[in-house]
């Protein structure tokens, strides 16, 4: 019988025990605790066992101990069609890397990701869930499918993420980015977590850190260039892009915005639901559900599309079969083409959002105001992503505070009083 210790130097738990009349030791990764001592005595167990029946394999069990060289011989072929290992994941040769080989019983990556999935969808909205599906399918399955998903490793994940930086994005000449890299291991990340806590194994994922994105920022349209825009668009087009240009609306909520959702009296858009893949959904988050105040030309804008559609579609912005407006399509055939003819740097529609926030910021409107038009809970979005836009009217960058000391400075002069 084998005898699970501790060691004084690390605190972390080996097995001690005898095979073929030789005292043998090997250290495991787990430091002292109950549950980890559970898991050892899983595998002494089964060593016991197949010691006695005479079945045992040294290598199989402890495959990066040096001690495995003094037992090494044909494993009889009942070992070989067994699972014997456990906890094999934490076993390594003291002083020695550690041999990750995983913990057995657990199910298949491709079994277990579809019932994750399964589980999981309903918490999605449909783009999402089609962006979960092609990357399990296009990235994670040709990769792990046939797995156990207790037996990856962190070096396993380590080596995919080194793999995916040599992967040449879609349709570019350029490698994926980190933020691409990013969202498929994080992915993969809530995949191995859920088996780990479902199936008592620790997860590979530990002290694997995300990597480091590099900021990106907004490029809105001046007011010069909106008005150039709105002056040259085709006509069909014009109010379409004025509402954008002027409310911050997102491209789905634009696109979905539908006349029951139009308040001419109050004066208001009332976003409550937006476009997924052609299909009305619920807004992006709760803070997204929102009342937004129409400035005149918006009001205009949207009267003038009254008398085009509101007759012949419950959308306020559609094709001319009345059917809801496909974005793809619009941004190919209609904006880049513009910006295009306009000289104007390409950007993505999104920009008009970027646009209707900086605009607002330049023209004093309050912060809180703007971040509520915009569908944000706080202001802090506003001042980190816009700060270089804000004029120096709202800025902090001392020249207010210059402003006052010279305007006291002048009243003291004006006050004083000359005694003849």
């Amino acid at each position: 019988m084998g005898s699970i210790r501790k060691r004084d130097d690390t605190g972390l738990l080996f097995i001690d025990f005898r095979y073929r009349g030789i005292r043998c030791r090997e250290q495991t990764a787990l430091p002292e605790s109950a549950t980890n001592r559970k898991k050892v005595q899983k595998v002494l167990d089964r060593m016991d066992s197949e010691i006695a029946a005479g079945t045992f394999d040294y290598r199989r069990f402890f495959p990066g101990s040096k001690n495995a060289e003094k037992f090494d011989e044909a494993a009889p072929p009942s070992v070989l069609n067994q699972v014997t290992q456990d906890v094999a994941s934490t076993m390594a040769q003291p002083g020695a890397a550690q041999v990750s080989a995983g913990v057995t019983g657990t199910p298949l990556l491709r079994d277990f990701a579809a019932t994750w999935f399964t589980e999981k969808e309903v918490e999605w909205r449909k783009s999402h869930k089609k962006t979960i599906r092609s990357d399990i399918d296009g990235r994670l399955i040709p990769k792990f499918g046939d797995w156990e998903v207790g037996r990856i490793t962190k070096a396993d994940l380590l080596a995919y993420r080194a793999d995916l930086a040599k992967v040449q994005a879609r349709g570019k000449k350029n490698m994926l980015s980190n933020r691409r890299i990013n969202k498929i291991m994080n992915l993969l990340r809530q995949l191995i977590n859920e088996a780990a806590d479902r199936f008592n194994f620790r997860t590979p994922f530990q002290n694997i850190k995300q990597l480091k994105v590099k900021r990106t920022d907004v490029e809105p349209f001046t007011l010069d260039e909106v008005k150039l825009i709105l002056a040259s668009i085709r006509p069909d087009f014009k109010s379409y892009y004025t509402v954008r240009f002027f409310t911050g609306m997102r491209t789905g909520e634009v696109d979905g915005l539908k006349w029951k959702y139009v308040d001419f009296e109050k004066r208001l858009i009332l976003v409550r639901e937006t476009i997924v893949l052609g299909e009305d959904e619920y807004t992006k988050n709760d803070s997204s559900q929102r009342d937004i105040q129409m400035s005149n030309v918006v009001y205009d804008a949207l009267k003038a599309q009254e008398k085009v559609t509101r007759d012949h579609s419950e959308y306020v912005f559609c094709t001319r079969n009345w059917t809801v407006l496909d974005n793809k399509n619009v941004t190919t055939r209609v904006w880049y083409p513009l910006l295009r003819y306009l000289d104007l740097k390409p950007r993505r529609a999104y920009q008009t959002r970027h646009t209707a926030a900086t605009l607002w910021l330049a023209a004093g409107e309050n912060p809180e105001w703007i971040a509520k038009q915009m569908g944000h809970t706080t202001t802090e979005m506003l001042f980190r992503v816009y700060s270089r836009f804000v004029p120096n009217m709202t800025r902090q960058d001392g020249s207010a505070f210059e402003r006052l000391l010279l305007q006291s400075s002048t009243t003291n002069q004006t006050n004083e009083v000359v005694t003849p």
